[in-house]
This record gives C-alpha cells, sequence and structure tokens, in this order.
C-alpha cells in the first residue's frame, strides 16, 4: 500500500514521503495516528496545498522538543528502593518510576520517551538513561539509584 508521510517516522521516511508499507500497518497505526495517508490523487494534490501548514507545525514542534532537551539534559533523580546486602533490588526500577521521580521535581517527562533498551534497572547504581523527545532529538539524563 502507497501512502504519504505527514510526520518523519523512524526507519520509514520523512514529510511528505511516498512510502510502501504493509496495508495492516499502514490502517491500523499509521493513518489513525495522523502519521500518514493513502496515497490517492486527491491526496497529493491535498497533501501539496497543506505541505508549508506541515512543515512549520514540524518545524515548531522540533524547536519545542529542542528546548525542553536543553531544559532536560543532565538532569538527575535519586530514587529510593529496597535492595538486598548484595545490591540487588528486591524489584526493578522502571519507566513509571523514573518518570515519577521526574514529575515529584517539577520536570515533565513520559513514559514513552524514556529508553531501556537492556530492560529495567535491578541493581543500586548509577546509570545513564537515553531519552527521546523527538524522532530527531535525543540526550541522556542521570539516575540515581539507592537502598531504602
Amino acid at each position: 500500500m502507497q501512502i504519504i508521510l505527514l510526520e518523519k517516522v523512524v526507519n520509514l521516511g520523512g514529510l511528505g514521503d511516498l512510502v510502501n508499507v504493509r496495508a495492516g500497518y499502514a490502517r491500523n497505526y499509521l493513518v489513525p495516528q495522523g502519521l500518514a495517508t493513502v496515497a490517492t490523487e486527491a491526496n497529493k494534490a491535498t497533501f501539496e496545498e497543506r505541505r508549508a501548514g506541515l512543515e512549520k507545525a514540524s518545524s515548531d514542534k522540533l524547536q519545542a522538543a529542542k528546548a525542553r532537551a536543553k531544559e532536560l539534559t543532565g538532569q538527575s533523580v535519586e530514587i529510593a528502593s529496597r535492595a538486598s546486602d548484595e545490591g540487588k533490588l528486591f524489584g526493578s526500577v522502571g519507566l513509571v518510576e523514573i518518570s515519577e521521580a521526574f514529575s515529584a521535581k517539577g520536570l515533565e517527562l513520559s513514559r514513552s520517551e524514556i529508553q531501556l533498551p537492556e530492560g529495567p534497572i535491578k541493581a543500586i547504581g548509577h546509570y545513564e538513561v537515553a531519552v527521546t523527545v523527538h524522532t530527531e532529538v535525543s540526550f541522556s539524563i542521570n539516575v540515581k539509584v539507592v537502598a531504602e
């Protein structure tokens, strides 16, 4: 199925690209999320009329993400959790705990923006956690896990 991307999509393409994807991916995810539209002649013409507005909106989102990244870069948070004598946690520290710790500090960071590729944190220590607030803007934050 051929679609027109209305926003930049990671590993797929940028604004205005004509891309072939599987029908289910387009129908169930890209179109309902407002990331793409089906590539018909009428939709191509409509897109060309709206292109300037979409590019400006995309640019505004990027600038807001950069400003937010500047505010959050290098921030750190300390999370207390129950741990054994060896330093292993009884449970783990995941996306929810990190997000709540930043909210308690007055900084907004959603769970979907936090990246833990190796899974939840299961030991005491200092960790650098990657955060992606926009497809082009990533930075890291510091998380310190201590025993209660």
